[in-house]
């Protein structure tokens, strides 16, 4: 026993995330803190009933791996398929492609920001379980509450008038060679209208998110604060870029450690690896040469991506308000930020530039009134890489003669990072875990962790191992007639 107390420490199941999974933390001998891990629970199966549709469905089929991100999976399994038909995309359609990714960053951050984290970072991480949430923050800060709403609402506004379907999730009018149909002008100007009043409530909350930090010194120095390898796409002048650019990494330092990768040669320099205790994989960076970068004080070729990531590889920030704010963000440390605590931070300064990005992007005239280009396919393979809001999320597909597919990859995230989330929720569970009382607060700190990284764990549920199992039969008066366990 450690220390006259329990051996393993259990969360089950990790509230306030997208998805189902448990925290599992291991004692030793003293009571103290020796493995934590977060385990995925949930397989979700999605390249294995690809096989054999033909490819331009994918884009419909793969958006509805998620109801938070569809977007973005759309937005790279249509850009796999792109590669397929080898066409270059009308501009207009590559335009109206970025413009709906930018709304999913804002009303996906939005969720993240104000209905899952706001109830820790306003009430405090010790507050009572049954205030945590939404309704708690409306009846301690109606004004951060309302915000939170209207956010998420434009980011789903802008997606349903692009699409014109009237759909905010799974619109489905990204496809192969570019969107379904050009943006009309009733849509521009009805997006335009949404634009004062979005711009003046993230300013408010990104001013209040400044004021509390300093309550969070703790939490700060414990949320997987140490050193890894940072990744994302920039844009052609190394600007902040969701949709179409150069894979760029960097290390703790803010040296560059690689740049102007093509994201469609990723396979040549991320490698992927599996445990048998959680459904989702573990992507590593991996040089030229074959032998994974290093990190600087983790496991080499460990990385972080997302909204911290993004904003500690970009070399500027190309809209006014955003970049102060990048700015001042970037003067948190020395060289790059690395507690995953301010990804929190992170987000509202990218939702700010979502919002002055669309109203600059839809000032301008069209460009063009073709969005698609069309064409048979012209390759038996397609890599598409987009800017989710969790970060690089990367669509991999092979197909036969008959366009019909025969193998599909997704490497997600939340998987890249994955390394980062299990071994800050170890670091944690070091700083909070101090004696055989263990508090609800300090649990929900190490949930908290996780929700640090906002992880999609439905988009992330991608390895195939083998998980515990138990497997009960309950008679009519509730007893366990019979139960078979998989260790």
């Amino acid at each position: 026993m450690a220390a006259n107390g329990p051996t393993r420490i259990e969360i089950a199941p990790v509230t306030r995330i997208e998805g189902h999974a448990k925290i599992t933390v291991r004692l030793d001998e003293e009571g103290r803190p020796a493995d934590a891990r977060l385990h995925l629970t949930q397989l979700r199966g999605f390249e294995k009933f690809c096989e054999g549709r033909p490819f331009y469905e994918l884009p419909f089929i793969m958006q509805r791996i998620c109801g938070i991100c569809p977007v973005s999976h759309a937005l790279a399994s249509a850009k796999a398929c792109d590669g397929i038909l080898a066409v270059t995309i009308p501009e207009e359609g590559a335009r109206l492609r970025k413009l709906a990714n930018l709304a999913q960053v804002i009303q996906s951050h939005s969720l993240s920001i104000f209905y899952l984290s706001a109830p820790d970072l306003l009430l405090g991480m010790d507050a009572e379980p049954a205030t945590r949430s939404l309704f708690g923050v409306a009846a301690a800060d109606p004004q951060l509450a309302r915000d939170g709403v209207l956010l998420r609402k434009l980011g789903q506004q802008v997606i349903a008038l692009l699409a014109h379907t009237g759909k905010r999730v799974h619109p489905g009018w990204i496809v192969p060679g570019g969107v379904a149909t050009p943006l009309t002008e009733k849509a521009r100007e009805e997006i335009l209208a949404l634009q004062p009043e979005a711009l003046a409530a993230i300013e408010r909350s990104l001013a209040w998110l400044k004021r509390i930090m300093e309550r969070f010194g703790p939490e700060i120095r414990a949320f997987a604060n140490f050193p890894t390898l940072f990744m994302g796409i920039v844009g052609p002048n190394g600007e902040l870029e969701y949709s179409n650019g150069w894979v760029r990494v960097v290390d703790a330092t803010g040296k560059i450690v690689a740049d102007r990768l093509d994201p469609a040669r990723s396979p040549e320099y991320l490698s992927e690896a599996a445990e048998p205790w959680t459904y989702m994989k573990f992507p590593r960076f991996r040089k030229a040469d074959g032998a994974e970068a290093s990190s600087g004080g983790t496991p080499d070729g460990i990385v972080r991506v997302g909204p911290l990531a993004r904003l500690n590889i970009v070399d500027q920030v190309d809209t006014p308000l955003a970049a102060q704010e990048w700015s001042e963000f970037r003067a948190l440390e020395r060289g790059v930020v690395l507690s995953s605590f301010h990804y929190h931070y992170a987000r509202m300064i990218e939702v700010l530039h979502a919002i002055e990005k669309i109203g600059a992007m839809l000032t301008q005239p069209a460009l063009d009134k073709r969005v698609q280009a069309k064409a048979e396919p012209n390759r038996n393979e397609g890599i598409g890489l987009a800017e989710a809001p969790r970060g690089m999320l990367i669509h991999h597909y092979k197909i036969d003669d008959q366009g019909l597919v025969i193998w599909v990859n997704l490497t997600i995230a939340t998987g890249f990072n994955n390394w980062a989330i299990n071994r800050g929720l170890l670091q944690a569970a070091k700083s909070f875990i101090t004696g055989p009382e263990i508090s609800d607060g300090t649990l929900n700190r190490l949930e908290a962790v996780v929700r640090a990284f906002d992880p999609c764990l439905s988009c992330a549920s991608h390895a195939i191992g083998q998980m515990p199992m138990r497997v009960q039969l309950l008679g009519p008066d509730g007893m366990v007639i019979h139960e078979a366990r998989r260790e």
